[in-house]
Parts: C-alpha cells; sequence; structure tokens
C-alpha cells in the first residue's frame, strides 16, 4: 500500500501549486501531442486548460512523433506496424495512414514538407516516404546497422551513424551514399552543426565527440568528455551543444563552432534527456533515477532549480513562447509542467510544479502545435 499512498501524495503536493498559481498565468494556446509507446495511442492535451481532450488510437505502439506547423499535421511512426499516422491539428482526427519498413528507427521530415525521411534498421537504408503527389519513394542503402541521423539545414544531406562503420553521408537529392567517415570509431548520437558545414559525431565508447567536414570527407578533431554522449541538445542560436551520458552527473558544454569544449557542469543524478528553452536560455536536465528535472541558467552555468517532475522523466519538449518545459514521466505516465517564470529569483533551490497531468502509458515523445 505504500506506493498509492505515496503516489497520491504526491500528487495532490504537485496540485496544490497549479491551482494557487493558475489565476496568474496564462496557458499557451495550441496542443501537445504525447506518443504512448505502451498505450498504442496519441494523446492530445489542451494546453490552455492543461488537460487531456482526445485519446486517437493507433495500430501499434508510436515511438515518435514529427509536426508539421505550415499543413498543421502530426506524423506519428508506429515500428511494429510498419505505419506512419497522420493526424490534424486542427480536428485533431487521424486522417490517413503511409507505409514504412517494420524495422523503422526514427523520422525526420525534409524542410519542405514533401517527404518523411525513415532510418531503418532491416534492410539497412534510409528510406524517404513520399507525402504529396509529387514527391517520390526512395531507399538509400546503408553498409551496416544504423543508429542515428540528422538532415543537413537545406536538407540535401543527411548523415548516419553506424556504430563502428563510420558514419555515412548521403545525397537526398540523387538518392545515394556520397561517403563513408572516420570507420573503426563507435558512433552513437549525430547532428549536423546549424550552418551545415560540419558533422557532430558522438562516441559512447571512447568518450569522444568527433566532428566530421561532410564535404570533403575529413576527421576536424576528437575531443575528450567527461561522459558517454548519449543525448544532445543545441542552444536556440545553435552556439553551444549540451551533452549528457554515462561517466559523471554532469552536463558538458561544446562550442560546434569553435570546435572546444567549454565546461562541465553538475546536474543530477544519472542525467538523461535535456531540453534548451530561449529568452531566458535555460537548459532542463531531466534525472530518470531521482525523478526530478535540474535547471541550469546557461550563461552562467549555474543550477537555479530542481523540480520533482515523477517517476523516471525521459523527454523534455519547450512550448514555442518559451513558458512551459513539458515532462514526459515514462514509469507513472503522466506529463508535468513546469512554469520556466516561476524559476527565476527563487531564494531556494527547490521550484514547485506547476501542474501534472496523466497522459497515458509510457510516454516517449512529445511535439507542441500551436492553434
Amino acid at each position: 500500500m505504500a506506493e498509492p499512498i505515496a503516489r497520491r501524495r504526491f500528487l495532490a503536493l504537485a496540485a496544490v501549486p497549479a491551482a494557487c498559481r493558475r489565476r496568474k498565468a496564462e496557458g499557451f494556446a495550441g496542443y501537445a501531442f504525447v506518443a504512448n509507446r505502451e498505450g498504442g495511442a496519441v494523446a492530445v492535451v489542451d494546453l490552455g486548460a492543461f488537460a487531456v481532450v482526445r485519446h486517437i488510437r493507433l495500430e501499434a505502439g508510436p515511438s515518435g512523433l514529427v509536426a508539421d506547423r505550415r499543413r498543421r499535421v502530426v506524423y506519428a511512426l508506429a515500428p511494429a506496424s510498419g505505419t506512419i499516422s497522420e493526424i490534424g491539428a486542427d480536428d485533431l482526427a487521424l486522417r490517413r495512414r503511409l507505409s514504412c519498413p517494420e524495422s523503422a528507427l526514427a523520422m525526420k521530415l525534409a524542410p519542405g514538407g514533401d517527404r518523411l525521411w525513415v532510418l531503418c534498421g532491416g534492410p539497412h537504408c534510409l528510406a524517404a516516404v513520399p507525402l504529396t503527389a509529387g514527391s517520390a519513394a526512395v531507399r538509400i542503402p546503408l553498409p551496416a546497422r544504423p543508429v542515428d541521423f540528422d538532415l543537413s539545414p537545406e536538407a540535401s544531406r543527411a548523415a548516419v551513424s553506424l556504430g563502428e562503420a563510420g558514419v555515412a553521408v548521403a545525397d537526398l537529392d540523387r538518392g545515394r551514399l556520397l561517403r563513408l567517415l572516420g570507420p573503426g570509431k563507435s558512433f552513437g548520437p549525430i547532428l549536423f552543426r546549424r550552418d551545415g558545414r560540419l558533422v557532430l559525431a558522438g562516441n559512447p565508447a571512447e568518450r569522444l565527440l568527433t566532428c566530421l567536414e561532410p564535404v570533403e570527407g575529413r576527421t576536424v578533431v576528437h575531443l575528450p568528455l567527461a561522459v558517454a554522449p548519449r543525448h544532445f541538445a543545441l542552444k536556440a542560436d545553435g552556439g553551444q551543444l549540451f551533452i549528457t551520458g554515462e561517466g559523471m552527473d554532469a552536463v558538458v558544454t561544446v562550442y560546434p563552432y569553435r570546435t572546444e569544449v567549454g565546461s562541465t557542469t553538475l546536474a543530477g543524478r544519472s542525467p538523461g534527456f535535456i531540453a534548451a528553452s530561449a529568452d531566458p536560455d535555460y537548459l532542463f536536465v531531466a534525472n530518470p533515477e531521482t525523478g526530478d528535472v535540474t535547471v541550469l541558467e546557461i550563461e552562467t552555468q549555474r543550477v537555479i532549480a530542481v523540480v520533482a517532475v515523477g517517476r523516471e522523466p525521459a523527454y523534455i519538449t519547450i512550448t514555442p513562447d518559451n513558458e512551459y518545459a513539458l515532462v514526459l514521466n515514462r514509469a507513472s505516465g503522466d506529463m508535468a509542467v513546469i512554469r520556466i517564470a516561476a524559476l527565476s529569483g527563487r531564494r531556494r533551490k527547490f521550484a514547485p510544479l506547476f501542474t501534472m497531468i496523466p497522459v497515458g502509458s509510457a510516454p516517449v515523445s512529445a511535439v507542441v502545435m500551436p492553434v
């Protein structure tokens, strides 16, 4: 009986400050779409009322979401059924299902919105799923099982990490592989620098961040890190890269345009997923083992708050107005809402939670769509 009692006590404490402050704080005019992997559904949360307004059932559990704000649709990837579901942001209804490989690992929307690029584990490939009549299905074979990928800012190239096989650079316009970089290293998370001229690839096995030049095909530098890189987050202007992973209870800050490590800052216990807000420039660090989020002021690298959020926080996203941080708790099946304005000027490090919203079983990803 101890677990249910503790659970009720936690929810009661979280709800008190929300009720007290709701008159002073305005909600966000939009919806949060939450992928519930074990629940096999997407929960839609009205961020003006801070309540779930709909559960959209899918054929299988969604592993990730992508939002197209121009066309006002959300795409949900369900690898087990080999489908991508398109959900309308205005009517909150399932519009169509698109086929994709059942081995899909991740997806990204092309900047033009005409296709989704899907990373596949078997057969090893990068596949384009057409969204409009004018786009074509494309498959680019990969030489090894992929781990992660990113699209260049202009979406002419993709960089795919392949573990010890290196990093593959693909020409998306021509639908072919260009080159293989850095074989022999064990690459994991990967992203392009904001100008597209550099690929930043994490090497968890050797605790390195490798900077690769995708056009000339050369290694620029290997940056030693205090952690095994698992999670990346960029500052809003792209000038700082934040990294967490095993090895130290800290966040490592890297300056990608100077290709150097800036600082290593303690940030809770076993930090995991991270997300950055802009104006104010805060870094939100999920600590799954302790059920809280550590908030750092980016400029000073100072911890300004610690917020208890729930069991196993595993994903964080920021509303477009930078008013709220939305934290998905995988084990407790809820979304914790942190009001960012309430974090500044506090005398005590422990900050209250704005509210808690039950969203479903094992939430893993969320996107926010303005009304």
